[in-house]
């Protein structure tokens, strides 16, 4: 399946640590379809560096451990899945909290479905069709 036949989707960091991390029930089919290769993952280096910061969190590191995982993994897992792009035009949406912005960015550039469950960023959802993006907590 080539990159232009797959749905594109950003996922914002809590997705990730739901999906790699934490092993959450309701993540479990974005984590078949993307070991499937079913959905073309964009991203950026600044949301891997998130992620690699958000691993470090004590709250994070239990969680790991108790995983039997490492940052490393985790950091392993997301390039495995993701294509990396360059950072995004600034969209004509602002969202409220400047860190989620970047999701937003890349998801109206990709046409993308973005998965998050940031209050900021899904309260943009309405918003966001009017440019081709879905934005939902879940697939």
């Amino acid at each position: 399946m080539t990159t232009k036949e797959r749905q594109p989707i950003v996922l914002d960091t809590n997705i990730v640590l739901d999906v790699f991390v934490f092993n959450d029930v309701a993540a479990q089919p974005l984590k078949v379809a993307l070991d499937a290769g079913a959905l073309d993952w964009i991203a950026t280096q600044a949301m891997r560096d998130e992620l690699a910061r958000v691993l470090a969190y004590p709250q994070i590191m239990p969680r790991l451990v108790f995983y039997q995982m490492t940052a490393e993994h985790v950091l392993a897992q997301f390039d495995r899945h993701t294509r990396l792009l360059a950072v995004a035009v600034k969209a004509r949406l602002t969202c409220s909290d400047p860190d989620d912005q970047k999701f937003i960015d890349l998801a109206v550039a990709g046409q993308a479905l973005l998965l998050s469950k940031d209050r900021h960023l899904l309260s943009m959802s309405k918003r966001l069709i009017a440019y081709g993006v879905r934005a939902q907590a879940a697939i």
